[in-house]
């Protein structure tokens, strides 16, 4: 058996696979909200090592014996967060996270400071945990002073599991203190943060051993003694290898941020236009993302706003043709592709007397495919054409939203088969990675249930609108 745990912003959850890969069981838990709101997003570590704790026991409970059979565990997780933790591992600190904007000065003055884009390949962005630190030493010198140790995550996680200060490539890369084409820490760019390779954890392949399962984790959860835990991957890494898009392909993701994420066997960065360019977490590939901070949650918002839950809100706009007369900007938190904008604002554009709540939901519905058609423009730019792609998420559940993304796209969205196929599968697929050796013939794709193609006329109709919603974009 392998286990995956994936440590969400809102949950953990855990995940346990047989050898041929089909689920035994699975489990998961809440991690307490935000302890700030946007854009002063922080998390307490200790509430994710609870979630992972409260998950196991159901795990215990309902499976008995079922650990004890785990031979390799891997780990996923939300990147860019900075857990910092003084010489004892004591937490000194709550966790600053990916969706923290407050480091747009520091993004400024790092990007001056050193080559992050040449060595980092990626621009300085507020979300980044390069600039979080730069914060910290402005704002927090005494928690500064005391960091011994900067750690993303989930390998918090890992240190509690293990005892060992490890990071993998694929979120390490997301730091922007690694030389990414050359897979190892920069000192130049740790330098430019006032920090040094010492305070760097141990990078490791994702499909590596990192350290095996602490004696008394074993001892309280009935682990094996010596199971080995692989250096696992970044969430959206990790769900790639979930979908076996390891070596080629790609996946558009409708979560509470949007993706578009192709791999690469050659580092292939494009920061004019915001690309993240970050290693892949298999040996020797790298991949480039297209970011949007809000694309589900946008349906969250407006839904608030309406007073009706999303589905019903989505029936709305059933029926009615698109373009919508109403353009919307998704930048409820800035954006990333292609603006690297934090303090960009979402509007809506087009109101009349006329305006009724169905061309609301079309225009964020076609906001948001906006948003992505311009991540896949991007990723053109940076050599990396994409005509199909695997659809996932919770918005992927709409088929109304998937056709007008694929309309405006003019991308073939490709609906995986009912099953497991996300982070926690993918950090599983990890765990037996390290287990057995790497063998990419163990990261197939999942079965394609649909596929939902563009309609010519549409794609034509939405290019005009597209063009007019750009023109809207200003910076902030």
């Amino acid at each position: 058996m392998y286990l995956g745990i994936d440590l969400g912003t809102s949950g953990a959850k855990l995940l346990v696979i047989d050898e041929v890969q089909h689920v035994q069981a699975e489990a998961t838990a809440r991690v307490p909200d935000l302890l700030r709101p946007a854009p002063l997003s922080e998390q307490n570590p200790a509430a994710w090592i609870a979630a992972v704790e409260e998950a196991l026991a159901q795990i215990a409970r309902d499976h008995p014996g079922l650990l004890a059979q785990v031979r390799g565990v891997g780990l996923s997780g939300h990147m860019h967060g900075a857990v910092l933790l003084d010489a004892k591992d004591r937490v000194l600190r709550p966790c600053i996270m990916w969706n923290d904007g407050r480091s747009s000065r520091e993004c400024s003055e790092l990007s001056k400071a050193a080559d992050f884009e040449g060595i980092g390949g990626n621009l300085v962005m507020a979300g980044f945990t390069a600039p979080k630190l730069a914060w910290v030493a402005r704002h927090e010198p005494e928690i500064f002073a005391r960091t011994a140790r900067v750690l993303l995550p989930k390998d918090y996680l890992r240190l509690w599991l293990t005892g060992d200060h490890v990071a993998e490539m694929s979120d390490a890369a997301g730091t922007l203190w690694m030389d990414v084409a050359a897979r190892r820490w920069s000192p130049e760019l740790l330098a430019a943060t006032g920090l040094t390779e010492a305070q760097m954890p141990r990078l490791v392949e994702g499909t590596d051993v990192s350290g095996t399962l602490r004696p008394d984790i074993c001892a309280r959860w009935g682990f094996a003694p010596g199971t080995v835990v692989a250096g696992g991957a970044g969430d959206n890494a990790a769900a790639a290898c979930g979908m076996g898009i390891v070596e080629d392909g790609a996946f558009l993701s409708l979560g509470t941020s949007g993706v578009v994420f192709a791999p690469s066997d050659q580092f292939r960065p494009n920061t004019r236009q915001g690309v993240h360019a970050f290693c892949h977490a298999v040996p020797g590939h790298w991949h480039q993302m297209g970011v949007i901070l809000a694309a589900a949650s946008c349906l969250d918002w407006l839904a608030g706003i309406l007073g009706r839950p999303v589905p019903d809100m989505l029936a709305l706009a059933e029926g009615h043709e698109g373009p919508s007369p109403v353009r919307f900007l998704p930048y409820l938190t800035g954006v990333r592709t292609p603006h690297n904008d934090p303090t960009a604002q979402a509007s809506l554009h087009g109101m009349t007397s006329r305006t009724s709540a169905p061309d609301l939901v079309l225009a964020v519905l076609e906001g948001v495919g906006f948003a992505l058609a311009d991540c896949l423009d991007a990723l053109r730019e940076g050599g990396t054409t994409i005509t199909e792609a695997y659809a996932v998420g919770g918005g992927s559940r709409s088929q109304l939203w998937l056709q007008i993304i694929a309309d405006i796209c003019g991308v073939t969205l490709l609906i995986p088969e009912r099953g497991e196929y996300g982070a926690a599968f993918g950090a599983a697929r990890l765990g037996q990675a390290a287990a057995l050796g790497y063998d990419p013939a163990r990261f197939g794709r999942p079965a394609v249930s649909r596929r939902v193609t563009p309609d010519a006329a549409r794609h034509e109709a939405y290019a005009a609108a597209h063009a007019e919603w750009r023109a809207l974009y200003r910076p902030g």
